[in-house]
């Protein structure tokens, strides 16, 4: 790691010192001709590949991760961190016995200023970009790319699938742009409420981090909650063959602005699709 990248990296890290939300800085190592190392803490697993195992959670255990993940980015916003590369795979297990949950690395993540956060570059994890940062050329704010991320993670968490799937990015990015998903049935309506408050196709109308943790989901009593209809949950264990691309699509079951409309069942889909930064976007001239 280049000087420039390893101290923008250990900045962002002392901004969250303390807080719990990272991995503590535990040494930095000069390896000469301007290469340094920044060494973390370590950790036990992380939350991408414990969901795989499960294949889903169960709504009392993913909103007790959940609650931890969403709490982690609302310090990074208040601290002036955008993480841009939110997925899963950030989020470690600081505890043997997997209870909590802390960002592993800030690598990738930006710092921005207390009333302006608005970014231009076009990175992200593809199944996790947003729509906004699709769009070319033109600015975006950074912390509500966040929270539509966040909105992934959370989607993924309870269903077992991504929102938005499919084997080529152009018709990934064409199906994230449109906005279109569906949600089982099966959830109760407080996480059905919050996964589509995050996953607004308008920035403006998500909510902030802070907000989120206010929601009646991760707020209140979590009802008992039933599968009455086992069908509407995903069933395709991890590792096997995706589903067909259409399945990320709700028709009748799309849902903008928070309301409560039909759900439709949509097809297993793993956790299968690569997990890796992608460091320029490119959706073949769509917008």
């Amino acid at each position: 790691m280049g000087e420039k990248s390893t101290d923008a990296l250990l900045q962002a890290h002392m901004r969250l010192e303390g807080s719990g939300a990272a991995s503590s800085v535990a040494g930095l190592v000069d390896a000469g001709k301007s290469k340094r190392y920044l060494l973390l803490e370590g950790h036990h697993g992380d939350l991408h590949a414990y969901v795989r195992a499960r294949r889903r959670l169960r709504e009392p255990e993913a909103r007790r991760l959940f609650r931890q993940a969403a709490r982690a980015v609302s310090t990074c916003h208040d601290n002036g961190v955008v993480l841009r590369d939110l997925k899963l795979r950030k989020f470690v297990f600081a505890d043997e016995a997997r209870t909590k949950l802390r960002l592993e690395s800030l690598e990738d993540a930006v710092l921005v200023g207390e009333s302006d956060d608005r970014l231009s570059d076009r990175r992200g994890c593809p199944a996790y970009v947003a729509p906004e940062v699709l769009r070319s050329g033109r600015a975006y704010s950074g912390k509500a790319a966040d929270m539509w991320s966040l909105g992934v993670l959370l989607y993924t968490m309870l269903v077992g699938r991504y929102p938005f799937n499919d084997a080529e990015h152009a018709s990934l990015f064409a199906k994230i742009s449109r906005g279109h998903f569906a949600v089982p049935d099966a959830l109760s309506p407080r996480a059905r409420c919050l996964v589509r408050a995050l996953l607004r196709k308008e920035p403006s109308e998500r909510p902030l981090a802070d907000d989120v943790l206010r929601h009646p989901w991760l707020s209140k009593p979590l009802r008992q909650q039933t599968y009455p209809n086992a069908s509407l949950m995903p069933s395709t264990p991890a590792g096997s063959s995706p589903a067909g691309s259409g399945s990320s699509n709700g028709s009748g079951g799309h849902h903008q602005g928070g309301q409560q409309s039909g759900c439709h069942q949509a097809r297993s889909q793993p956790i299968v699709t690569p997990d890796q930064m992608v460091p320029e976007i490119s959706i073949g001239g769509q917008d």
